[in-house]
């Protein structure tokens, strides 16, 4: 067996430090809860901060790809922005879950999204099938508790039990396409799997029942059509916190670990059969998301709809099958990561104001505080995809690569969607600004950190519209190494 070297041990580095994060809670946990407060927020938050930091400066990929631990981690540029992604969603998960009572005490809770960030670490690292799998199913499990965390909670059990069998089924889904794969390339590495599928000549009907098996695992991480019921019921039910983690981070790691598999075992290319697929997805997602989110009273239930239809968007840009396509959806996704974080922080706290998570009570949060008000708007025109803000660049991105690729009528049909979905955005809106508010009184005082992940989030938001190359040009390097 190979010495492990120091180049090794950096290439997990992210792992290793949360790994030690997730120690420290653990022992954390073996005080009394009274004598700690509110400290696993901040501790956690600390913790994925400090691992972000060490990452960039310790972590950073050269710019050739490495095939590390066996082959088993493949450390690329990819991989380091999906993990940048990572840290970043939990250390603001951790922050925002530190507002809801009945998970700020529990160490288990922040212990949990420690180690479901290790398995999305891995996932976007994973040069192997095998490991990848393993990686899916280390990031999944802690996330089926999470969901079902308020355990007086029905609707939550009830998420969590749901989340629970359909993340099994899928799971089987794609391991039965792993397999399939396996048997067609005769390896279980990545790394030139296309090439090696051609080489053995395996059957039209073999590959294309893999190829539909893989597609319909990742959709499922993706919450894309048709593999979307899932996400409303467990949206609703979750812990508001676990929703914004599930919208934002499991997607943005499903998304990432697809394209991976996309490229290595299927090819891309407009003129390739799987493109046509991906397009077809992409405008079902839109569609489906779009319309089912006008009906919906609760506002929970409406983003995880708006949230199907933001992977069909994203999936414009995959299905474009160029890296100026990949490209625009890693910063859809990280446009989409800090948009819908502040989303469902804002959410979190209504909630916690009103003890309802309905659209109708956010009546007149523009008169009970302007700056959250505030927030919610510009987070909601962002999603909308209306200038200056991040999302309006994003779509930019992902329908003129869909155009380049001779996709216009998907293009077409995303910037049609995205008309729709103001209706609704809008619709929340003129609730916050226009109807009047009941006359209970909110005593909801967020504590410091909050605001300011908060306000980092909307600094974001803008930035992301108004400075977009530095951005741009980072993704589109790491690219490269899909």
């Amino acid at each position: 067996m190979p010495a492990i070297t120091a180049e090794m041990l950096l290439s997990l580095l992210p792992e290793l430090i949360l790994a030690l994060l997730a120690l420290f809670l653990l022992a954390l946990s073996l005080f009394k809860k009274e004598n700690l407060g509110g400290a696993y927020s901040w501790v956690t938050a600390f913790g994925f901060g400090l691992t972000l930091f060490l990452t960039v400066f310790y972590s950073r990929p050269p710019a050739e790809v490495q095939l590390l631990w066996g082959e088993m981690i493949r450390f690329d540029r990819v991989g380091f922005i999906f993990r940048l992604l990572i840290l970043a969603g939990g250390a603001m998960t951790a922050i925002f879950a530190g507002m809801e009572q009945t998970i700020a005490k529990k160490a288990e809770f922040y212990l949990l999204l420690v180690l479901s960030s290790i398995g999305f670490s891995l996932m976007v690292s994973a040069g192997n099938l095998i490991m990848l799998y393993l990686a899916i199913e280390t990031a999944t499990i802690p996330l089926y508790v999470l969901a079902g965390f308020k355990q007086r909670d029905e609707k939550s059990v009830e998420s969590g039990i749901k989340y629970f069998l359909f993340g099994g089924v899928s799971s089987a889904i794609l391991l039965y396409g792993f397999t399939l794969l396996y048997g067609f390339a005769g390896t279980t590495r990545l790394d030139g799997m296309l090439e090696l599928i051609k080489q053995n000549g395996a059957p039209i009907a073999g590959i294309t029942l893999a190829s539909l098996l893989v597609l319909a695992g990742f959709a499922f991480k993706m919450s894309a059509a048709p593999f979307h019921f899932w996400a409303p019921d467990v949206y609703e039910g979750s812990p508001t916190p676990v929703a914004g983690f599930l919208s934002t981070v499991s997607k943005a790691v499903g998304f990432g670990a697809f394209i991976r598999v996309l490229v290595n075992a299927f090819g891309v290319g407009s003129s390739n059969a799987w493109m046509v697929i991906v397009a077809i997805l992409a405008a079902a997602s839109m569609f489906l998301g779009n319309l089912l989110a006008i009906s919906q009273r609760d506002i929970k239930r409406l983003i995880a709809y708006s949230s199907i239809a933001q992977a069909g968007y994203m999936l414009v840009g995959v299905a474009a099958g160029t890296e100026f396509g990949f490209s625009g959806t890693v910063y859809y996704l990280l446009v989409y990561l800090v948009t819908n974080l502040a989303v469902f922080a804002i959410i979190s706290w209504v909630e916690k104001g009103s003890g309802s998570s309905a659209v109708s009570a956010f009546a007149g949060l523009n008169r009970r505080s302007p700056g959250m008000a505030l927030v919610m708007m510009v987070a909601l025109l962002s999603l909308g995809g209306i200038p200056p803000f991040g999302g309006f660049f994003a779509k930019v991105l992902v329908f003129g690569a869909a155009v380049q690729s001779h996709y216009v009528w998907l293009a077409v049909l995303g910037i049609l969607n995205s008309v729709i979905a103001l209706y609704y955005y809008l619709k929340i809106m003129k609730v916050m600004y226009l109807d009047k508010p009941d006359e209970t009184s909110w005593k909801v005082t967020p504590a410091l950190q909050w605001r300011v992940a908060l306000a980092l989030c909307i600094a974001c938001i803008i930035l992301l519209g108004v400075i977009y190359a530095p951005w741009l040009n980072g993704i589109s390097l790491a690219v490269t190494g899909f």
